[in-house]
């Protein structure tokens, strides 16, 4: 026997039925109650958030004989019935754009909306989902009807995608009312599953509707399908367990086995890892997935302590000892790095995702763990504004072994050579009265770089400067008057000849800096022929960014030099 699907079966019928779009719902059924309904709608947002299900309600709102008086449909009517289980109606016209995209589609669309209603006190309601599947002379066909339509005639248009309504037919977005739907929350989910549980007569564990609505990613219809799928499995009753075998979800005990491999460097336990989730069954795409949620849960617990992060409550420990292995900066460098290969879709497209997978993880068992940049300069002999001076000359501090990991160790021959001539005593630090004249000037042109390259990103000097001040370089910054060299070109021009665009930047210059400041623009002076630019290559942007980083700092410059610092991932 066939049976309907949870997620037609338990499809609102009322405006108050539906999850977490209150904003959406209570305007509808506030402008069917005030005869205030639009001829035009678009309804945009993510795939089973209930966007056609909006449609189908405010449909049935709009013929149902037995309507309330504050516009709710009574649901149970013949019309109701109909415009709900998607039956043949005469009044109410579902079109799918997908299938039905072309001009003659639209032409003839028009002409049937053109036709009256079956009754005096109904409404003709046309609902094209896929919306953004029409082509632009399909919109085009449309745009006069939308413009002026028959009377007791509503369009409801469904996307998800609605840049590409904007970027094909962006006057249709005039002639409609526009409604964004929301992702649904995980405990909205929870809780719309545990009222069609107990309708169903299902007893469940908390922790499976959990895993349920995680999985379903804010997708009502999504929750309420795996949900079917796992009741197919069991009998009455639902359990966490249940909802990992079917879904192929793996457990939250095999990502914290994960964990304390990388955090102790077990290089060769990470490949016989990778065998055990392929021996157990899992998925990759799955696991690789709730990877990303375990690190999540990580950083969460890392950041603001284990009642932030939705764990399991006998797994509280082992989170809690996970989190205290790795140092923030790590654990958002790994949750960064498997964002970027989800985004790119590697794993996806892969041959042979395995090795796709054994190299992250390889990467991760390999990580250093993260040095602060106070450490290393502190390290270095440097001093931060505001910093007390030494009250004598000292030998470089290290970090301390409680808080920091300590250095990474310098290469052979690390150390910097005596110069010829010196004794032992002269290549001692000089003394703090000799060194502190210099250091302030130093820090003086590093504060100054560091505030253009913050005036330099889009949006903070007006006119469009910004991409101009990226080639500009301050050669000087003494006292309180700035000099900014620029390659001769459109950005020169502007700051010389225009004193409205050099007072923008000056005024910027000084609101980072905190103090006034006169600002002077030369021209970069001419040299040699340029060179042929070079192949961009990872190591080369590696250089290029660890010299960007020593020329403003100059105690990270030292510790580079003396140690032979290489910058990591």
């Amino acid at each position: 026997m066939s049976r309907a699907a949870l997620a037609r079966l338990y499809r609102p019928k009322r405006f108050s039925e539906m999850s977490t779009q209150e904003h959406v719902s209570e305007t509808l059924r506030s402008a069917v109650s005030n005869n205030r309904v639009a001829h035009a709608y678009l309804f945009s947002g993510p795939r089973g958030v209930g966007k056609t299900t909006a449609a189908r309600v405010l449909a049935m709102a709009l013929n149902c004989p037995n309507r309330g008086a504050d516009g709710e449909p009574c649901g149970e009517c013949e019309s109701c019935d109909r415009i709900w289980s998607g039956r043949t109606s005469l009044d109410v016209i579902e079109i799918d754009a997908a299938s039905n995209r072309g001009v003659d589609d639209a032409r003839d669309l028009r002409e049937r909306a053109m036709y009256a209603p079956t009754d005096d006190r109904r409404f003709k309601v046309y609902i094209v989902d896929e919306a953004h599947m029409l082509t632009r002379e399909a919109w085009n066909a449309l745009l006069k009807v939308l413009e002026e339509p028959p009377p007791r005639v509503v369009f409801i248009f469904a996307t998800t995608e609605p840049q590409k309504i904007q970027q094909s037919a962006a006057p249709i977005l005039s002639r409609t009312q526009r409604f964004d739907f929301r992702r649904i929350g995980v405990n909205d989910i929870v809780a719309r599953l545990g009222d069609v549980l107990r309708a169903e007569g299902v007893n469940a564990e908390d922790d499976a509707l959990l895993r349920i609505a995680r999985r379903a990613e804010g997708g009502m219809r999504d929750a309420l399908s795996l949900l079917d799928q796992v009741l197919s499995l069991t009998d009455r009753s639902v359990t966490g367990e249940d909802v990992r075998r079917v879904l192929g979800l793996a457990g939250e005990e095999l990502y914290l086995d994960l964990f304390e491999i990388i955090a102790e460097h077990r290089h060769g336990d990470v490949l016989r890892f990778v065998q055990r989730v392929l021996d157990e069954g899992y998925d990759m795409a799955e696991f690789y997935r709730g990877m990303a949620d375990a690190l999540r849960a990580l950083l969460l617990v890392r950041l603001e302590g284990i009642e932030a992060a939705e764990v399991r409550d006998d797994l509280r420990d082992r989170y809690r000892a996970a989190a205290d292995a790795f140092a923030t900066g790590d654990i958002l460098r790994m949750l960064t790095q498997v964002a970027e290969m989800d985004t790119e879709g590697r794993l996806r497209k892969a041959a042979n995702p395995r090795l796709l997978l054994e190299a992250l993880l390889l990467r991760f068992a390999h990580m250093e763990r993260t040095v602060e940049l106070e450490a290393l300069f502190r390290a270095a002999g440097g001093a931060f504004a505001g910093d007390a001076p030494p009250a004598a000359p000292r030998a470089p501090a290290r970090p301390a072994a409680a808080t920091q990991t300590p250095p990474p160790t310098p290469r052979p021959n690390a150390a910097a050579p005596s110069q010829p001539g010196r004794s032992a005593a002269s290549n001692a630090p000089p003394p703090v009265a000799e060194t502190r004249a210099p250091r302030a000037a130093a820090g003086g042109l590093a504060a100054a770089r560091h505030a253009l390259q913050a005036i330099a990103q889009p949006g903070v000097v007006p006119g469009g400067l910004g991409i101009f001040l990226k080639a500009a370089e301050i050669v000087s910054a003494d006292d309180d008057r700035l000099v900014i060299v620029m390659p001769p070109g459109p950005g020169l021009e502007r700051l010389t000849a225009e004193p409205v665009s050099r007072e923008a930047v000056r005024s910027a210059l000084a609101a980072q800096l905190g103090r006034a400041i006169t600002l002077e623009v030369r021209a970069s002076t001419g040299g040699a022929a340029p060179e042929p630019p070079q192949r961009l290559t990872p190591e080369k942007v590696k250089t290029d960014q660890l010299s960007r980083l020593s020329a403003n700092e100059p105690g990270l410059k030292r510790a580079v030099e003396e140690w032979k610092l290489e910058l990591m991932d």
